[in-house]
This record gives structure tokens, C-alpha cells and sequence, in this order.
């Protein structure tokens, strides 16, 4: 897979960030291309008491371009390094879109740049 030519890309800004003892919750909203507007919940958990890196999950709800609404589960990977996060994962798409996505977040910004792979697409 050639990750210098991603299928979409999108910018997503910070919502609302929840932090516990054990995960941090961010919530995001933003376009990306090819899909719509996407609303996405992904909760973070450390693997280390560095708290550098760890698992993933959420879920993301899209408003697509001609107004259908789709959603994905999310499982992926981060690590942090200061006030970034490089997030890894693996979406399955209602509409039959299986994509590689990639999201680069700045906490201090509170942005992330989104870019996906398709992998497969499927008729549903």
C-alpha cells in the first residue's frame, strides 16, 4: 500500500476532550473527501504508564455528500509524541467501504488531519 497516495483526506477539529483515570475520550467533527461530514467518538487507552501508546476505539457517524447517513466502527493504535498523536485504524463502513485510515491530531490545536486507503468496497 503506497501511504503517499492517500484515496481522501479530511480535516477534523476537536470537539470536546474527556479525560479519565483509565482512557481519554476525543470528540471530532469535520469534511472528508468522498464522504461528507464526519462526527467521530474514539476513546484511548495507554498500554504503558507513559502513556505514549495504546489502542483505539470509537465509532463515526458520516452525513454523506448527497445527504445518506453511514457510519464504522473504529479499531486502530496511537502513539503520542508530546502534543501529537499519529492514530491508526481500520474502518467497515455501512455503505460496504472497508479504508486504512490514518489521522494526525494536535492536541493544542485541536485538529486532525485525516487521510484514508481504500481497501475494499463492497455492495451492501
Amino acid at each position: 500500500m503506497d501511504l503517499s497516495k492517500p484515496d481522501g483526506k479530511g480535516v477534523a477539529k476537536i470537539v470536546s476532550i474527556e479525560p479519565s483515570p483509565s482512557s481519554t475520550k476525543i470528540i471530532y467533527e469535520g469534511p472528508v473527501d468522498g464522504y461528507g461530514t464526519v462526527y467521530v467518538s474514539q476513546t484511548y487507552r495507554a498500554a504503558h504508564n507513559s502513556k505514549n501508546a495504546g489502542t483505539m476505539e470509537g465509532e463515526a457517524n458520516v452525513i454523506m455528500e448527497d445527504g445518506t447517513l453511514v457510519s464504522s466502527p473504529l479499531r486502530g493504535t496511537f502513539y503520542r509524541n508530546g502534543r501529537k498523536l499519529k492514530v491508526f485504524f481500520t474502518d467497515a463502513v455501512s455503505n460496504g467501504d472497508y479504508n486504512f485510515v490514518t489521522w494526525d491530531v494536535d492536541l493544542i490545536s485541536k485538529s486532525a488531519e485525516i487521510s484514508y486507503y481504500r481497501l475494499l468496497t463492497v455492495s451492501v
